[in-house]
């Protein structure tokens, strides 16, 4: 009989007891709740920590980039740097000079990427140079629970770097000279990358400019709770202000790991530098609807109901 996935809403762990409730919200044990390995989903992995936004950018659609995680647990003088995917989808890799890399798109997982993670790590550290984790396993029985929140500072921004290409798979000695088959690998990866920039301006992050082939968008991951953050771009829908000028559209938005990704169609024909403006303008607009606690209209709840029908969410 398969087993039962359980869905829930939760946070980080906290506390340095390791009798630390589980992130689920359940008021149990992790080790009597999600440790004991019953495939429950935790919604929001990511939260507490200052990067949640752009970790989701980096496990759901950054197609190359990597970013320095700031450990705190007595990994100083070991390089950490998470990356959106690893040769082979490997979990995590260790060059031969000792630099850790955590892959974040993987080809399995379990009901948690945040204790993902942090199992990746801590099997890097041990792990000899030059060699690579495909799958992240289980816990070990009775391990206490473990997790990205209680291994790196919770404070500390996420500062996504983003390549045009997958040339930084390989360590300095082999970017010059790799063997035919990672040449190869990377020519098949590199062939396949839509170019993406970070759109920057005040009041804006982990908003991506991405180019399809067909189609332009911006995707901008959002740290508002749902309901929030819905009924403020309501309120700018009803208003006619929720694009982002002429040559841009309002296509949706899909929900990740908790949080909610707002999605435009843009011109392709304008750079990715040229929607910093727009983006700063809409983010002054958001930020007073959010701030906004008057009743919705009539009109706010309308359009509040037709922005909820153009969302999906992504598992």
């Amino acid at each position: 009989m398969a087993k039962k996935t359980r869905v829930r809403r939760g946070g980080p762990l906290t506390g340095d007891s390791p009798r630390r409730p589980c992130p689920c919200g359940s008021g149990k044990r992790y080790k009597a709740c999600h440790g004991a390995g019953d495939d429950m989903i935790v919604i929001r992995p990511f939260a507490s920590l200052a990067g949640e936004c752009e970790l989701v950018a980096m496990r759901e659609f950054l197609p190359s980039a990597t970013a320095a995680l700031p450990v705190t647990d007595g990994s100083a003088g070991t390089p950490v740097t998470l990356a959106t995917v690893l040769p082979g989808a490997s979990a995590a890799l260790v060059r031969p000079g000792g630099e850790i890399l955590l892959g974040m798109q993987v080809q399995t997982r379990s009901g948690d990427l945040s204790a993902d993670l942090a199992r990746a790590l801590s099997w890097a550290r041990d792990a000899a140079p030059g060699t690579a984790l495909p799958v992240v396993g289980p816990a070990a029985d009775g391990a206490d629970a473990v997790r990205l929140q209680d291994v790196v500072d919770v404070d500390a921004p996420l500062e996504p770097v983003i390549h045009a290409d997958f040339g930084w798979w390989l360590a300095p000695d082999d970017a010059s000279s790799p063997s035919a088959d990672v040449a190869a690998t990377l020519e098949r990866a590199n062939a396949v990358i839509m170019p993406t920039e970070a759109v920057v301006g005040d009041g804006v992050r982990a908003a991506y400019w991405v180019d399809t082939g067909s189609k332009a968008h911006l995707r901008w991951v959002r740290p508002e709770p749902e309901e929030h953050l819905l009924a403020a771009l309501a309120r700018l829908h009803a208003r006619s202000t929720l694009d982002l000028g002429a040559d841009a559209r309002f296509a949706g938005s899909f929900r990740a790991h908790g949080l909610l990704v707002p999605v435009w169609d843009l011109d392709r024909e304008r750079h990715a530098k040229e929607w910093a403006a727009p983006a700063t303008a809409f983010a002054e607009r958001l930020a007073d609807a959010l701030a906004d606690d008057s009743p919705p209209t009539s009109a706010e709840r309308r359009a509040r109901d037709a922005l909820a029908g153009k969302q999906v969410t992504l598992r």
